[in-house]
């Protein structure tokens, strides 16, 4: 199969948002139109009706959010589709984050009620550091929100980057009837539908042919003939390049849920978004052309499926052709491996390939050889530059429940926390587990799949602690000086790394200049 055919296809990107601006129902009509799910999940007022095809973890059934990103594989007008539905939640931020650097470009789902919050604006943060192309879908249109064009001006001021309407809304609220495509000069009216594709009503070619006011109240229709005429005064026409750049955000706006303007967004986006692009590595610039296999590990899951107990290290191809059982080269543990196998994934549910492109997630069964951040090649030495690490926040001593389960929680912490949303840490006197995260809810989750994926009962136990240090040195005795002053504060890492637990700012700084020949790291980061 011819590799630059196979790149061309590809598109592959990630939808982010705030919690609750309708994100994993986006992503389900997608897969509907895409024809991969033949009736949709709908999200209300945090409890399932149905669950989603992208939020699958059982915690996530019970609260109505996404925890974990989820990845999708379809075929959609000839082209291969790769979802990655993020979390929303800032508590899981870190998995966003890292599944940001595995995608082409980003769909930014913005609520029309509340408009740009918080978290949308760390995100944009994160696509501005990498030059990802954004699109904008303005969602819940059929709510009584924000003036449409307030909203335009909200994201450009707030989201530092120009926007360009593609399509228009007609009315809003209780008066809203669809959208007006102004990309391609049509207009096409629906009949809202939560869990299934809607068929067009009639399509009219112009905005100003008169058969629009046969469907559409008079005053909506005189309201989005100056609507249009004032958007082709006030802003420009899409450079394509400027949106590829990262320059400019093609916006649409619409309804998730009742399927308004969806299929607008997509195929849009299927027409402008970019196939795999290069990387960059440490040693190099990394074309997705090249022959040889390279890919690296943003992305890994114990137990996505309970009952076969497996740990998934999702792949996110770079360049070359990925094959099943044959041998590929773990850059960190200087060894090679092979994957009899590999799969794709729709939400949860798996399925052997025999073959995968740049663009491409590939999921392989992993017995604990991977962690995040790891690269995959066919021999060549290579480090894939921006996976984020964190910095823990909040630390709290595991309690076990139940001691008959002893080796369940000990294997459950240690893989759960391979996943990359919490630390762990050992104390070594009493054997203490010491978890580090950045939001409270982490703490929820762990304990949930504990308990639901390992039979482990335990609660967390709250430690004062401000900040944990990594310690590197070239001074041995100066560390081992140090670790015996401030035993009580000292615990390792997972790769048995020391860390110092500071309980305050003026404790950090004076350890900082009483030991001078010590360098205390905020986070994990120098080891990559």
């Amino acid at each position: 199969m011819d590799l630059n055919t196979e790149i061309k296809k590809r598109r592959t990107f990630a939808i982010i948002s705030h919690p609750d601006a309708g994100k994993t129902t986006l992503t389900e009509k997608f897969l509907l139109f895409g024809g991969a799910i033949q009736v949709a999940g709908a999200v209300k007022s945090n409890k399932i009706k149905k669950t989603a095809t992208s939020d699958f973890l059982e915690i996530e059934k019970q609260r109505g959010i996404s925890v974990a990103t989820s990845v999708m594989a379809f075929d959609y007008k000839g082209l291969r589709i790769n979802i990655l539905d993020t979390p929303g939640h800032k508590d899981f931020a870190e998995d966003t984050f890292r599944t940001l650097t595995a995608v082409d470009s980003v769909i930014l789902v913005i609520d029309s009620v509340k408009g740009v919050e918080e978290q949308t604006l760390k995100l944009m943060e994160v696509c501005r550091m990498r030059n990802t192309p954004v699109m904008v879908f303005i969602n819940k249109m059929d709510s009584e929100g924000k003036d449409t064009f307030d909203l335009l001006d909200e994201v450009e001021k707030q989201l530092s980057i120009h926007t360009i309407p593609l399509t228009w809304p007609i009315g809003q609220g209780s008066r809203f009837h669809g959208v007006y495509n102004i990309h391609r000069q049509n207009l096409n009216l629906f009949e809202g539908n939560k869990s299934q594709k809607s068929n067009d009503i009639i399509n009219i070619a112009d905005v100003f042919d008169s058969e629009i006011e046969k469907y559409v109240p008079e005053k909506l229709v005189e309201k989005l003939r100056e609507d249009i005429h004032l958007i082709s005064e006030v802003y420009e026409t899409l450079d394509v390049n400027d949106y590829l750049d990262g320059n400019v955000a093609p916006v649409f706006f619409g309804s998730a849920i009742n399927n308004f303007g969806v299929k607008e967004l997509l195929d849009t986006f299927c027409e402008l978004a970019p196939s795999p692009r290069a990387r960059q590595a440490s040693e190099r610039i990394v074309e997705p052309t090249e022959t040889k296999l390279t890919g690296f590990v943003f992305k890994i899951h114990a137990n996505l499926d309970p009952n076969h107990r497996d740990r998934i290290a999702f792949l996110r191809i770079c360049s070359g052709t990925f094959e099943r059982n044959k041998f590929y080269y773990h850059v960190r543990q200087e060894k090679k491996l092979r994957f009899p196998s590999p799969a794709s994934f729709m939400g949860n549910a798996k399925s052997i390939i025999e073959e995968a492109f740049p663009g491409d997630v590939v999921g392989l069964y992993d017995s604990g050889n991977f962690k995040i951040g790891d690269t995959m090649t066919e021999g060549e030495i290579l480090q894939f530059k921006g996976i984020p690490s964190f910095s823990p926040e909040i630390f709290r001593e595991v309690v076990n429940r139940d001691p008959f389960k002893t080796k369940q929680l000990d294997k459950g912490v240690r893989q759960l926390t391979e996943e990359g949303v919490a630390q762990m840490f050992i104390q070594q006197q009493g054997n203490k587990k010491i978890i580090g995260t950045v939001g409270e809810l982490q703490f929820d989750v762990i304990k949930f799949r504990l308990e639901h994926e390992y039979g482990a009962k335990c609660t967390f136990s709250p430690l004062n602690y401000h900040k944990a240090c990594w310690i590197t040195t070239q001074d041995k005795a100066s560390l081992e000086n140090f670790i015996l002053r401030k035993s009580d504060h000292m615990a390792y890492d997972k790769e048995n790394n020391p860390v110092f637990f500071a309980d305050s700012e003026w404790t950090l700084r004076t350890a900082m200049e009483t030991f001078p020949a010590l360098t205390f790291h905020t986070s994990s980061e120098f080891k990559n």
